[in-house]
């Protein structure tokens, strides 16, 4: 096998092997809208931390990024990200590839002083899964969809569901700070850092009451964290918190219902959500009505090691 360093004059090919590594998981999820072209791969050309694979002169595989960043995940790490159609392998001994690819692109990484190593992998590819766990990685985020229809929801009388107009947005605040006190505690232990910001977002918002209280919200937004979000007939669940009161009695999932008779209405096909693996109360339930179709992995490296990088001639 061939590594070389991943240049303009291979995105033509690239793009070809991430489609048909869709197209894959296409077929083991048929939810997933046909797309016409993945994003271009010239930025992540032009960065210098992407890998191709060659054998007998044809592409087998390549890994890509995105421009590190800094405090991945709210830590003190720098960060990178291969998005889904960044990266892609033959079926044929696509383990080995990976992980030559991998061993290849990470070195770059570290170089340019990356700590935090995340891939979007899809979540029917067991052997790019098994190639990233074996090589230190563990899941994270989960990306899943479900064509726009009703789920199986029992009855649930008394309550008013309604979406709510944007200067109401500051009543469901009360509600987003618990979620986000959520997010904080085991086993997520996750920080946001500009709480604020929410009440500034242009999303939509739906919601659940009893009498006047308001008991669980969902916030749907155009776009999400991969290309198939962005498909004009998807829309994306992107925060949604239930008080633990209400739960277990069905009000969520007519709050779904009601969602997706609005959406539906206006010529959307399909509905999209994405969560941690490690939020137990978000993976009981999305995975009961939406089929995953990635599996986020994230790594990150002793930054002891960064010191014995290259301490010229980073990219970034």
């Amino acid at each position: 096998m061939k590594l070389l360093d991943f240049t303009k004059e291979h995105i033509s090919k690239a793009s070809a092997l991430a489609m048909e590594n869709y197209e894959e998981e296409r077929r083991a999820v048929p939810a997933l809208p046909p797309v016409k072209r993945l994003p271009d791969l010239s930025d992540l050309a032009r960065n210098g931390l992407g890998c191709a694979a060659f054998e007998n002169g044809k592409m087998v595989g390549f890994l890509c990024c995105l421009d590190p960043w800094e405090n991945a995940f709210t830590t003190n790490a720098r960060g990178t990200f291969s998005p889904i159609y960044a990266h892609g392998a033959a079926v044929r001994e696509r383990g080995r590839i990976y992980h030559r690819l991998y061993q290849a692109a990470a070195q770059k990484w570290a170089d340019a002083g990356i700590a935090s190593h995340s891939v979007g992998l899809y979540a029917h590819d067991r052997a790019a899964i098994e190639a990233f766990f074996q090589y230190g990685f563990g899941l994270r985020c989960i990306d899943a969809i479900r064509p726009m229809q009703l789920v199986a929801a029992p009855a649930c009388g008394g309550f008013s569901f309604f979406e709510l107009a944007p200067d109401r947005r500051p009543q469901l605040e009360p509600l987003h700070r618990q979620l986000e006190a959520h997010f904080e505690k085991s086993p997520l232990f996750m920080k946001h850092t500009k709480p604020d910001r929410w009440l500034e977002e242009k999303t939509r918002l739906f919601a659940a009451a009893d009498g006047e209280k308001i008991a669980a919200y969902v916030e749907i937004a155009d776009t999400a964290e991969n290309f198939v979000t962005e498909e004009p007939q998807v829309q994306n669940i992107c925060g949604a918190f239930c008080l633990p009161e209400y739960r277990g009695k069905g009000l969520y999932q007519n709050l779904l219902n009601h969602l997706i008779d609005v959406l539906k209405a206006e010529g959307y096909t399909h509905l999209g959500v994405d969560y941690e693996s490690f939020n137990p109360t978000a993976l009981g339930f999305w995975q009961k009505y939406f089929v995953s179709y990635t599996s986020g992995v994230v790594r990150r490296i002793d930054e002891n090691v960064l010191d014995a990088a290259k301490p010229t001639g980073r990219p970034f």
